[in-house]
């Protein structure tokens, strides 16, 4: 039996420092064990006690019959780091502290806290600054959290892991009243040694659990992170995370827009999706989500039934649902006239949906019939019926009818309550039919369910590290210029627009003849990245004004910087492309690559989207590319909108699948690199780099 094991299911636990006071909270640990009926031993520590609620109380921790699988450590910081050094020394599995004034009180408790899992040697610690603990399915409470006050704790299968202590009890006395069913709920806190990573992996490996829900301040090792949410969803579980501090804007300096647009929060949008984790967007549907996918029923498509006795709500959920693409197809001629049959001469709306049967609301076997038509109907893919006026008087009358219905039914059913129907909401997910109090919370729990089935899997195919260009092995490293980043790109197949390097205004008018009637000047450096701010860019300019331009040129970045560059571009002028940029973002979470709408607007628009690369050093797979590109607000313009011509979106993933596997195969050599703008030109036609940056490490010595 592993450490991990025996915390979540031990047979003996160790109260130290425990109070035969019930209302303080060093009481609380062993009244709780008690009263929600823990079946092992309970070995209550306190030198001033000698029984503790029918329990003999031992003296201290070396006076203990053995050693115990789980202890409770209810001391002040000053007196628990000796606690859990002589709990180590009697071969405790763990220990959970709930003591503060650790990491999270500055860096004199950081140096406790690190003192604190010394102490700990081989024994496995939850917290400090924890609420502890709630096993449900096996009757287990190692926790002091005022809510476990609740009589009636209902077991079921969401597993909760929060890095708050306050959450898990706000979350469990919400459950029980919601009538949701949690397995296990772990406040992990300061984390010093067990950590969220820890817990999924373990839940993914327990039976009692189908979902894991997860409340993040932040994630601390994100490869051990993604690796356990990866085996839960491989295990078929899914994990949906809450994750707090989005509006950090995460911006830093840098020598490409990638920087400033890839924030702290888009970060772990991209870590949660490469991991396969369902983001809940606000704190309710931590709870309303989970409670979803937990019945286990796929969603085969995205058309859905509403059937409602009480028109305003269901237009409401309807709206929601068409927000979130899901469609409201009315009843086929064979469901239709099924519904009919059920209400024959009523003026019942049965031609639409919502589908209202407001003379069927108070009559069971009606609302049975309906119920079933519709689950039966190949029309539609899941049923949301609304809960009206009667959840408040007859809490069971809408509960009873769906739970009648449910036996053989395959396809998710929902219920969203109407009025403040609280005994409804509990009645109903009692009754295994998740209920929502907010049609938000329909539409957001309908649109997880379809993610959880709609994985987009990176194709692994590994690309041999090719090295730099010719000519690039600068061991001193740092920014390359742009003609010699565009090289870089090139080497790995993301093709450039034409250019010539030059050096004066004779060389100039060479070039401009050979790429003109327009072409663009640039400045050409590695230590001026945003060469517009300095005047070091001119679009569209004549062949014949090439030479006066590039002294203008010169004359304007010598008056912005002090020096008189010696190098420039001379690039074809191209037009009629759309405009992406594509960039490297280095973070603690790991690399991601950046895409959206590019130009010089980039950073205003801010459409973009962040793709994390696989840690082996592969790339992405065109399918991650594809799945990203359709989630900017800017795609359509990629596909036709409104009659433009098609740009070639092939060409545009297999040079975004190349610059990605350049980040891959370059690993922390490359420390940022970007494409602003890629052209895309229309269908047929290919892409081309129009500016480079990237930044190489200094090679080791």
């Amino acid at each position: 039996m592993s450490a991990l094991d025996k915390l979540l299911r031990p047979r003996s636990v160790a109260v130290v420092g425990a109070s035969a006071d019930p209302a303080k909270t060093s009481g609380r640990p062993v009244a709780y064990l008690r009263k929600h009926g823990f079946q092992g031993s309970i070995y209550p520590v306190n030198p001033k006690a000698s029984e503790i609620d029918g329990l003999r109380c031992y003296p201290d921790i070396r006076s203990l019959p053995q050693a115990p699988d789980v202890a409770i450590v209810v001391l002040g910081a000053e007196r628990t780091q000796q606690a859990v050094r002589e709990l180590s020394a009697i071969g405790t599995g763990a220990a959970i502290v709930l003591a503060s004034g650790y990491s999270e009180s500055g860096e004199e408790g950081a140096r406790r806290q690190q003192a604190l899992r010394e102490a700990a040697g081989a024994m496995r610690i939850l917290g400090p600054n924890t609420i502890g603990l709630v096993n449900l399915t096996d009757r287990v409470t190692l926790s002091a959290s005022g809510a476990l006050e609740i009589d009636d704790l209902q077991p079921g299968a969401v597993g909760l892991v929060s890095q708050s202590g306050g959450i898990l009890g706000a979350l469990l006395s919400r459950a029980a009243a919601r009538g949701v069913g949690l397995s296990k709920l772990i406040s992990t806190s300061n984390e010093a040694d067990l950590e969220l990573a820890d817990f999924v992996d373990a839940l993914a490996d327990d039976p009692a659990t189908r979902v894991i829900a997860l409340y993040v301040e932040s994630i601390r090792h994100p490869a051990k992170f993604r690796a356990a949410a990866r085996k839960a969803r491989a295990a078929g579980k899914p994990v949906v995370a809450f994750k707090i501090g989005r509006s950090e804007s995460g911006a830093r300096a840098a020598a490409s827009h990638t920087g400033a647009l890839a924030g702290a929060d888009a970060m772990y949008d991209a870590l949660f999706e490469d991991a396969g984790v369902i983001r809940a967007q606000t704190f309710s549907d931590l709870l309303d989500i989970p409670a979803a996918l937990a019945h286990a029923r796929k969603l085969p498509g995205r058309r859905v039934a509403i059937l409602t006795s009480t028109g305003g709500a269901g237009t409401l959920v309807a709206d929601c649902l068409g927000l979130a693409g899901f469609e409201l197809p009315a009843p086929d001629d064979a469901t239709g006239a099924a519904l009919r049959a059920l209400q024959p001469g009523t003026p019942a709306a049965l031609d639409r949906n919502p589908i209202d049967v407001t003379l069927a609301g108070l009559q069971p076997e009606l609302l049975r019939g309906a119920i079933r038509i519709l689950l039966d109907s190949g029309s539609y893919d899941a049923l949301v019926v609304i809960v009206g006026s009667s959840g408040v008087a007859q809490p069971e009358l809408m509960a009873g009818a769906l739970k009648d219905t449910l036996a053989g039914a395959t396809k998710p059913v929902m219920a969203y309550i109407s009025p403040h129907a609280p005994r409804a909401a509990e009645v109903l997910g009692r009754y295994g039919i998740p209920a929502f109090h907010t049609p938000e919370g329909v539409s957001a729990a309908m649109a997880a369910m379809w993610q959880a089935q709609a994985r987009v899997e990176a194709d692994n195919t590994a690309l041999p590290n090719a090295g730099l260009p010719d000519g690039l092995e600068l061991a001193e490293g740092g920014s390359l210029d742009e003609a010699q980043a565009k090289a870089l790109f090139a080497r790995f197949g993301v093709p450039g627009v034409k250019e010539i390097v030059v050096r004066d205004e004779a060389q100039a008018a060479q070039a401009a003849a050979a790429l003109g009637p327009r072409v663009v000047l640039k400045l050409l450096s590695r230590h001026i990245t945003h060469k517009s701010d300095v005047g070091g860019v001119a679009v569209n300019v004549a062949q014949e004004d090439v030479p006066a331009r590039l002294r203008q040129m010169r004359e304007d970045v010598l008056r912005h910087t002090g020096d008189t560059p010696c190098a420039f571009l001379v690039q074809e002028m191209v037009t009629g492309a759309a405009e992406v940029i594509v960039g490297l973002h280095r973070d603690p979470l790991g690399s991601a690559i950046l895409l959206g709408m590019g130009g010089v607007v980039a950073e205003l628009v801010r459409d973009t989207t962040l793709l994390m690369l696989p840690e082996d050093g592969t790339g992405l797979s065109p399918a991650q590319v594809m799945a990203g590109l359709r989630r900017l607000k800017t795609w359509p313009l990629l596909d036709g909108y409104r009659g433009r011509e098609r740009a070639d979106v092939p060409a545009l993933v297999h040079a975004v699948v190349a610059f990605s596997r350049m980040a891959g195969a370059l690993g922390d050599r490359l420390i940022e690199a970007e494409i602003n703008p890629l052209f895309v030109r229309p269908a047929g036609q290919g892409v081309c780099a129009a500016d480079g940056v990237a930044v190489l490490q200094n090679r080791p010595n």
